[in-house]
């Protein structure tokens, strides 16, 4: 998945609070609630209430009352954590506030006030890449938090997207033409084809590593894991190799050399906010490296004797 569009509504308030409320007792009163239920906007019960008697019916509308002449929302802040099997790729600039990445998997949106003077809606999007190699229905969102100056409560919806990792991929899709003609008895003709950009970019490193002191007719199991590091300092999975190196008949213990431990790095996973269509970024990493012995002359005991 390149890229998927989330919209984030902050709704307009005054909708929210304000209700279709109906009195009615049961289908004996000549009213059927059901129909009642059929008439509102769902959820049926934040829009339909029952009332057995006068004292409850005015407590609601006083509730209603309260709820109406609210006067909007001031100092929001909501911080949106998108789940691990994402990343955030790119945010467009909300029409009212000011987001921010926080990281790579964290936006925090702020709004200085909201439905203060009249109806007013809000909205965020932003575009999310998916980096994990399971496939399925996955929530977009690990969590989301609000909070206002007012103490509003605001429920915000869990957004699904469908990943299908498996079949065939076409990483180079075939290019969009440009449409021309030559007219006739024309002799020559001058065409700007526009933009275009150089495909499936990366990079190839290559690592060499020394094992130290290494016993003579002991094999070596090494182990390197490379990370990429983002502008944020958190670490991204790029890839393990395991080698097996050969044993040594020297006379005593050397160090032995791997070279060339190759790991392709394709530019569509940069994680420091460069082009992926350029390679004219710098890219941070990490690489980590494990060795043991794989032979030994050690021999667990087969029988235990007890003296």
């Amino acid at each position: 998945m390149n890229g998927t569009l989330i919209s984030r509504d902050l709704g307009k308030r005054e909708k929210q609070q304000l209700k279709k409320w109906w009195r009615c007792s049961s289908v004996a009163d000549g009213i059927d609630v059901s129909v009642l239920n059929d008439w509102a906007t769902d959820p049926d019960a934040s829009h339909v209430a029952v009332t057995p008697d006068d004292s409850d019916l005015e407590d609601l509308f006083a509730d209603l009352a309260a709820n109406i002449s609210k006067p909007g929302a001031t100092d929001i802040v909501i911080n949106e954590i998108v789940n691990p099997d994402f990343s955030i790729v790119s945010i467009d600039p909300p029409a009212k506030g000011t987001a921010a990445m926080l990281g790579p998997n964290t936006i925090q949106w702020k709004i200085p006030s909201l439905g203060v003077s009249g109806n007013e809606g809000a909205n965020l999007e932003f575009y999310i890449r998916h980096t994990a190699q399971t496939s399925g229905t996955k929530l977009v969102n690990q969590s989301i938090t609000y909070s206002d100056a007012e103490n509003n409560a605001v429920t915000f919806p869990a957004p699904t997207v469908m990943v299908d990792c498996g079949g065939d991929v076409h990483p180079e899709p075939c290019p969009v033409s440009v449409d021309f003609s030559v007219s006739g008895c024309q002799d020559s003709l001058v065409i700007d084809l526009g933009d275009t950009y150089l495909e499936s970019l990366g990079r190839i490193v290559q690592l060499d590593v020394t094992v130290k002191n290494v016993c003579p007719h002991r094999r070596v199991a090494l182990g390197i894991i490379l990370t990429e590091v983002d502008d944020y300092g958190n670490e991204h999975q790029r890839g393990m190799k395991t080698i097996t190196v050969p044993a040594h008949n020297s006379s005593g213990c050397r160090d032995i050399t791997v070279k060339c431990i190759k790991f392709v790095l394709p530019e569509d996973l940069n994680v420091s906010g460069n082009d992926p269509r350029s390679i004219c970024g710098s890219r941070n990493f990490k690489a980590r490296v494990i060795a043991h012995t794989i032979d030994s002359d050690f021999v667990c005991c087969d029988s235990v004797t007890t003296v």
